[in-house]
């Protein structure tokens, strides 16, 4: 974490030893390691570099042997890591060559021969964000498994449902739970789906230099690019997509729709546990959630870190698919480069807020009293759409009639405070149906939240059968490589 440069001081959803690991500049410099060390291997195999030279560049290609600082200020040089970070590599290479046991083997000839920049920036930071989703997709599961959890615990739980701020309908803890696993199980189920292509094409995008480096063999430039996307564990492209940044985006996209998902439960759960509605509760750890002044409060900041990295990532999203609008020429003067920060702090806000909404998740203290309690503010008037439909029969056979009588009931109830709305609906809805329309014991069951949640358990179980990849996990830590 020393040699990141960045320790999140500003950003604490993602200032986390495990996602600096995954994605600080060690991270990216790993990653273009990688890449030229695979591409040194591929080159030996397919017989244009000699014997033995890419095992003294995978050596050469450890990352604690770079300056992290050092290629930065010289990246301003070249305008991209890759050049700098070349300049040592290749240092390194000749140095470790010249000490071979038996001889130099010239494995110079295996350095970045027939690449350019771009092929590798953009391949290691397919392989960086590769190694970003295996670890935030963990992290989800451990989150939908425990929502999973909830879903079927709860799936009779009785809330009130709430529509534009104000009380709706009768509604379930359970759905609700489901609703929040079926945002983010599908999003995850996109994201995991993403194919992250190697990229290659030589200095212009023709390939020219690795033709000429295959003339006359039985291999070929797509051959080799083909070999080194299975070292990197990436997907062969078709062909080089420098200028067509679909891959970019389309990753882009699918982190913005999963941190997305995230917002949507922390939002909830912001409001939800207020105290004045006290439906939920963050799970208590020492000292968290202090105030540096307020020595009472309880303050939900999981929540509140979740849904910062939900606010960020859409403008980051926003910024790849303004970087591929200009990728003009077939090697764009400054789009490319927008690009780095962007994708890195897409992958970095989304395993941040993953392994802060897991705890979170797996934590969760619900409070079916408190639903209760607050679902009975609103009581019998919650069940007028109900009412409506059930009771305007036995009114008479104008049905425009006796729903404008029933109407006016609720109409009259909505002047009364708050707090006295439900013995009022009840009272005036008794007096405007004649109990030889509608029993006492009829008029009660009407008026039962659980009697109208439709198919509220059957939607929970739907939800859940469809991502059956995510309602389980191993147990925390075993899943996280």
């Amino acid at each position: 974490m020393s040699g990141d440069g960045d320790f999140g001081l500003l950003s604490p959803v993602s200032a986390s030893p495990a996602v600096v690991a995954l994605t600080g500049d060690r991270a990216v410099i790993a990653a273009i390691l990688d890449v030229e060390a695979a591409w040194a291997s591929v080159l030996e195999e397919a017989g244009f570099a000699p014997a033995g030279s890419a095992a003294v560049v995978a050596e050469a290609a450890e990352s604690w042997a770079y300056d992290a600082a050092s290629i930065a200020e010289r990246a301003q040089g070249g305008a991209n890591p890759v050049i700098p970070l070349l300049a040592d590599l290749r240092g390194r290479v000749r140095q470790l060559d010249a000490g071979h046991p038996g001889g130099a083997v010239g494995a110079l000839a295996a350095v970045h021969t027939s690449l350019t920049s771009q092929d590798v920036l953009d391949s290691a930071l397919m392989l960086l964000a590769h190694r970003v989703v295996s670890a935030l997709i963990a992290e989800v599961k451990g989150t939908t498994t425990a929502l999973a959890a909830l879903a079927a615990q709860h799936a009779d739980t009785l809330c009130v449902g709430r529509s534009l701020t104000q009380h709706a309908l009768p509604f379930t803890f359970g759905l609700r739970a489901a609703q929040w696993f079926h945002g983010v199980a599908a999003a995850a189920r996109r994201l995991e789906s993403l194919e992250l292509p190697v990229q290659f094409g030589g200095a212009g995008g023709t390939l020219a230099a690795g033709t000429v480096l295959t003339e006359g063999s039985s291999s070929s430039p797509f051959a080799l690019a083909d070999a080194l996307a299975g070292k990197l564990g990436l997907v062969p492209a078709p062909a080089p997509w420098h200028t067509n940044r679909l891959a970019v985006t389309g990753l882009g996209d699918a982190l913005a729709s999963l941190t997305d998902s995230f917002g949507k439960i922390a939002s909830d759960l912001l409001f939800l546990s207020r105290p004045e509605v006290a439906e939920l509760g963050e799970p208590l750890a020492a000292g968290r959630g202090v105030s540096s002044a307020m020595p009472q409060k309880q303050n939900p900041v999981l929540s509140v870190l979740i849904r910062s990295a939900a606010l960020q990532a859409p403008q980051l999203a926003a910024q790849l698919h303004l970087a591929a609008a200009n990728f003009n020429d077939e090697r764009p003067d400054g789009a490319w480069h927008i690009e780095w920060q962007a994708l890195r702090g897409l992958l970095r806000l989304a395993l941040g807020a993953a392994t802060q909404l897991r705890e979170l998740a797996e934590g969760l203290r619900v409070f079916p009293e408190a639903m209760r309690r607050n679902l009975e503010i609103s009581g019998p008037l919650l069940l007028s759409e109900a009412v409506a439909s059930s009771v305007a029969p036995l009114l008479g056979a104008d049905r425009s009639d006796a729903k404008a009588r029933l109407q006016a009931v609720v109409d009259e109830t909505l002047q009364a405070p708050v707090v006295e709305q439900a013995h009022i609906y009840t009272k005036l809805l008794r007096e405007a149906v004649p109990a030889s329309k509608l029993s006492d014991e009829e008029l009660k069951a009407l008026l039962d939240p659980a009697n109208y949640v439709g198919e509220a358990a059957e939607i929970g179980r739907r939800i859940l059968a469809a991502y059956p990849e995510f309602t389980h996990t191993n147990p925390k830590g075993a899943d996280r490589g």
